[in-house]
């Protein structure tokens, strides 16, 4: 919808190049169709909006109705009920796409889809007892009903604070679910959580009460509350550096029932998934990578004089900043390629050496889209920090992903670095 009120047709808008040509890439063609419909509806309205929601912090409800009026909020929910059926390459591209224009609606539509991802694709690709199988595939249905028939929004805030690795083997959830009649009892609390006081149900990670078992986070439950469920509060401020429009603030439960079925995946599953479907943790990266090629594209524009608010194109004939956006070319094309391979690979089981791109992917988008953004800044100059051209904000969002868990860039080389010198199974010495 245009500011006058007239509709805005998304079919006559000109969209930026692919930021994975189709062709190149090898993609097919619902792969290239989504990733054009994302810059279409990016660059026809959410680049608009992106703007509002970073200074007020604000959720971009405005978007997450574009995203449901084309289908995308049951983007990876199987086709015979109600979604598009679509893997986990063609979503983080598209995603990427999404990420270009407006990061926290990106991010945050991570966190809803995963929702969808984890309890279909994934969790068919793990280990169940066929009752328990059987049980899950009714219990997620209900879910994805809510999704494509009412356009539920899921959020999936699993952070406590705590130490935690990406394989769910450190210190268990203090939030916990105790069995009670008919269903569980919920009581704990989770920080920065995206979509706070937006979504309709919070997905939460916890552990199970009363165990006979010692507390672990291979015996952790994945489980929907409902965000209007009594106990349920939303509380704190919300300022940070970037990715603003998230709306991460903290949640608290407190003895909050809900019944059987808000169980999303079944007890010790996630963990499963953690260690054998790896890849579920790079879903975050597809935003930064969409954040840089943001940056690099106003490089471009603001030097050759084409962004409104500047003048002339004098610019672009420094041989400096012909170097500094060759360097800038470099590094998103080095980041691309490594990503994409990445992303291609993700199945469950995946080789020693799919596993380390995979973490090497990560370190590589989150830290280099602040790389690129950093430099982007100093190439185009003092008047790029104004608020009124988006570079600066691309600055600050990039900032965020070295540090967003469960893969922190200190996480990625730990790992890289233990996992390229020991064979599994070896002991240190």
């Amino acid at each position: 919808m245009n500011a006058d009120g007239t509709t805005l047709d998304l079919d006559t808008i000109d969209t930026d190049a692919p930021l994975f040509d189709p062709s190149a890439f090898g993609l097919d063609n619902e792969e290239a169709g989504l990733n054009a419909l994302a810059r279409r509806l990016g660059s026809g309205r959410f680049a608009a909006r992106a703007a509002a929601y970073d200074r007020e912090a604000r959720f971009p409800t405005e978007n997450y109705a574009d995203l449901a009026e084309h289908g995308l909020l049951g983007i990876c929910i199987p086709k015979e009920q109600g979604g598009m059926g679509i893997g986990f390459r063609a979503y983080c591209t598209t995603a990427a796409e999404i990420g270009r224009y407006c990061a926290a609606t990106a991010l945050t539509w991570n966190m809803h889809t995963c929702t969808c991802l984890w309890t279909g694709a994934l969790a068919d690709d793990l280990d169940l007892a066929s009752d328990e199988r059987a049980q899950h595939r009714r219990r997620r249905a209900l879910h994805y009903r809510r999704v494509v028939g009412e356009g539920a929004l899921y959020a999936q805030p699993f952070s406590e604070g705590g130490v935690y690795d990406g394989t769910a083997r450190m210190t268990p959830f203090s939030t916990v679910a105790q069995r009670v009649a008919g269903g569980w009892r919920i009581n704990g609390r989770k920080i920065f959580a995206s979509l706070a006081g937006a979504a309709d149900y919070y997905g939460i990670m916890c552990g199970e009460a009363g165990s006979a078992e010692p507390p672990s986070r291979r015996d952790a439950m994945y489980v929907a509350v409902p965000a209007k469920a009594e106990g349920v509060k939303v509380v704190g401020d919300w300022d940070p550096l970037g990715m603003r429009g998230t709306v991460s603030r903290t949640i608290v439960f407190k003895d909050v029932f809900v019944d059987d079925d808000a169980v999303l995946m079944p007890r010790g599953l996630y963990f499963q998934a953690s260690t054998r479907w790896p890849h579920m943790f790079i879903s975050l990266s597809p935003t930064y990578l969409g954040i840089a090629q943001a940056a690099f594209d106003f490089t471009v524009r603001y030097l050759r004089g084409e962004i409104a608010g500047t003048s002339g194109d004098k610019r672009r004939r420094s041989p400096t900043k012909q170097l500094a956006v060759a360097e800038m070319f470099i590094t998103l094309q080095q980041m691309k390629a490594l990503w994409f391979q990445a992303v291609s690979e993700a199945r469950v089981d995946p080789t020693r050496e799919q596993m380390l791109r995979a973490l090497a992917a990560q370190f590589t988008v989150m830290e280099g889209a602040n790389d690129l953004a950093q430099l982007a800044l100093r190439t185009c100059g003092g008047r790029s920090l104004l608020k009124s051209f988006p570079l600066e904000r691309f600055y600050r969002d990039s900032r965020c992903g070295s540090v967003m868990i469960p893969w922190t860039a200190e996480t990625c080389l730990e790992r890289l670095g233990r996992e390229s010198l020991y064979e599994p199974g070896e002991e240190d010495d």
